[in-house]
């Protein structure tokens, strides 16, 4: 009987303390900051105004592109020109043989030089970002001081030409922006940051070598940071057309924005000479301004296509949760 009694006290203890309000404590900070509803929408105003300007120049251009020249010397540049001609693309396109092939060279090029570079720079950033290399305050200082100082275009020239042999070759627009010293310091920091070090000895202890590590774990962390890296490789090799200028002679090896330059030095040759061009008759027919644009179109097209394929990997926090300690 007392065992009973005592029971029943005992629920009714718990249903009391249910039935008690919560205590009063400090709030509990949510994890991700809310603006509010009002702020929400002006955050988004804003940022689609933004995201606006960065498109609307690539637009103007393309409608510039697509403008007869005689509206653009009437009326100027205007977001919807009088009168609307496709003559800078035809005129690219007479020359289509040299410009398939400067676009198969930039490919090329760009293809390689980006896969050559991000390969290197990885395996030297995590070389430098790993506690057990012996030499990486040496070697870091080494990428680091050529950050601040060159042998400058004379030395190169002479290396590339005379040393390495390189004069008329791919591997000319190749090499020289194989390394680069600022993306080994974003990858070493990258690496350090990022790839959590009990996963390593974890791995060491299982008796996987540096190598396999790399390929087998930090590689496939590191997707984000490799991917910004090989994006920022493709650009340089794509835009690059100095190179080109100082090592190649060759026709067959012309890149595609050399071969641009060139021929937006020959307009702005005739322009500035249009009383012989007149006279010769190769002034007339030629849409300037607009072979101009056309050129930055059909130069700007085919790396923008290529975003999309690395954004997905522009994201953070692949490594959060993978150790608890």
């Amino acid at each position: 009987m007392a065992e009973q009694i005592e029971q029943v006290e005992q629920l009714e203890q718990v249903n009391g303390d249910l039935r008690l309000p919560p205590k009063k404590g400090k709030r509990k900070k949510p994890d991700v900051v809310d603006f509010g509803p009002k702020t929400n929408v002006a955050m988004n105003i804003l940022l689609g105004f933004l995201a606006i300007l960065c498109v609307f120049p690539f637009l103007y251009i393309i409608v510039i592109s697509f403008s007869s020249q005689g509206s653009l010397a009437t009326n100027g540049f205007r977001l919807i020109p009088s009168e609307w001609s496709t003559e800078a693309y035809k005129y690219l396109w007479n020359m289509k043989g040299q410009l398939l092939q400067s676009y198969g060279v930039t490919i090329v090029v760009t293809v390689v030089g980006t896969i050559f570079s991000v390969s290197m720079i990885a395996l030297y950033s995590y070389a430098i970002s790993r506690k057990q290399f012996a030499y990486r305050k040496q070697f870091t200082f080494f990428a680091f001081f050529t950050m601040l100082f060159s042998g400058g275009m004379v030395p190169a020239y002479i290396v590339m030409t005379q040393v390495l042999q390189l004069k008329n070759s791919i591997w000319a627009l190749i090499l020289p922006l194989a390394m680069n010293a600022f993306y080994i310091m974003i990858m070493r920091t990258f690496f350090i940051r990022s790839i959590p070090e009990p996963i390593l000895e974890a791995a060491r202890i299982e008796g996987a070598s540096e190598l396999r590590i790399l390929l087998k774990i930090v590689l496939p962390l590191s997707l984000p940071g490799i991917a910004t890296i090989a994006l920022f490789s493709t650009l340089g090799y794509w835009n690059d057309w100095f190179n080109a200028s100082l090592y190649i002679d060759n026709p067959q090896l012309v890149p595609l924005q050399s071969l641009l330059m060139k021929i937006e030095n020959n307009l702005e040759f005739m322009r500035q000479n249009a009383d012989i061009a007149f006279t010769s008759g190769a002034f007339s027919g030629i849409p300037q301004d607009g072979a101009k644009m056309a050129m930055v179109v059909i130069s700007t097209v085919p790396i923008a296509i290529t975003y999309p394929f690395f954004q997905k990997y522009f994201i953070s926090g692949l490594t959060i949760g993978g150790v608890k300690e």
